[in-house]
């Protein structure tokens, strides 16, 4: 067979959008590579909110002491007293917090490993040699432990994945049954409804397996229900908004965002005090970031400090819901014209 007889038949099966989409894939690949191994491979801690409970002059010069760090890797304020510091960790404030005995060596450092072990076993060593630097020791209070099934405070960020991968996947799902685009504003109000039911399942079905059934996350499940529901929808109608604008090519900007950019930045992982500057900034916007610290606020911090993950997920619910019907009513306009 002549060569260029083969050259044609790699021409014929290799099309130019063929290219186009493995070239996507290989950038995807090496995109997940340096996301993941960039926001994790170095963690340290950086301007961790601190709390410091001492007469008022000792106070004054631990935080200065501490201000003076290398790295400046806490960042502390003087509270009145251990009820305070209680409080502030459990209003998630806070990530630690030292009371300081003037009148012994020992001191008491309290931490929430139920807001991410990782974070609590390095304030934990950090402080301890900052005391020792000091000629005193500390005993450590975990204050909010994380659960007995739950050793290192994982389930959360698990848990979320899972509905993340839900609602991307359910809506790829109708995307392949269907087409990416659909063909008219009816039509994507039907592929949202069948997203809402897909997350209203998931959600349950997540609360219900991480709750009753493993015993890996304490807190209501009822609450974990509806915020399952809430991710999975947000992920899902940012999908078929994606989807309704971009075509194909959708699923690969929601993995670019939910999967590449989300998951390393949620602080499953490595809490958000350990992570790079730009992981640390674009994770509490990203459905897997405002996810875990929800989910870790419903299992472990009384429903505390939840306002702004919810109204992150909900913005990102919203605004797909809106693109997605905007998308199909301007197809519709252009097929009739």
């Amino acid at each position: 067979m002549p060569p260029s007889s083969f050259l044609a038949e790699v021409k014929d099966a290799v099309t130019p959008r063929a290219t186009l989409l493995v070239v996507g894939v290989i950038a995807l690949q090496l995109l997940f590579i340096a996301s993941y191994v960039g926001a994790l491979h170095d963690p340290k801690p950086k301007d961790v909110p601190f709390g410091l409970v001492a007469p008022q002059a000792a106070a004054a010069q631990a935080v200065t002491r501490i201000e003076r760090l290398p790295g400046s890797p806490l960042d502390p304020r003087a509270l009145p007293d251990e009820a305070a510091a209680r409080n502030q960790l459990t209003q998630r404030d806070i990530d630690a917090a030292l009371i300081i005995d003037p009148r012994g060596s020992t001191d008491t450092l309290l931490v929430a490993s139920g807001g991410g072990r990782v974070l609590s076993t390095t304030l934990t060593a950090l402080v301890t040699t900052l005391e020792k630097s000091e000629r005193r020791t500390i005993r450590t209070i975990d204050v909010i432990p994380s659960a007995p099934h739950d050793p290192n405070g994982l389930s959360s960020f698990y848990l979320v994945i899972g509905w993340c991968v839900g609602g991307y996947l359910g809506a790829a799902a109708l995307a392949i049954s269907a087409g990416a685009k659909p063909s008219n504003p009816t039509r994507a109000a039907i592929r949202l409804a069948v997203m809402a039911l897909v997350a209203i399942a998931g959600g349950l079905g997540g609360a219900l397996i991480t709750g009753p059934i493993l015993d890996a996350l304490p807190g209501s499940t009822a609450a974990l229900w509806g915020l399952g529901t809430l991710i999975i929808f947000a992920v899902g109608a940012a999908t078929l908004a994606l989807q309704g604008v971009f075509g194909t090519i959708g699923i690969g900007l929601v993995i670019l965002l939910v999967v590449i950019l989300g998951n390393p930045s949620a602080g499953g992982a490595l809490p958000p005090p350990l992570l790079p500057p730009f992981w640390k900034a674009i994770g509490p916007a990203l459905p897997p970031g405002a996810g875990t610290w929800s989910t870790r606020s419903i299992a472990y911090f009384d429903n505390n400090a939840m306002t702004t993950p919810l109204l992150v997920l909900a913005a990102w619910a919203v605004a797909g819901t809106a693109i997605t019907l905007a998308a199909a009513a301007l197809r519709r306009r252009a097929s009739t014209t």
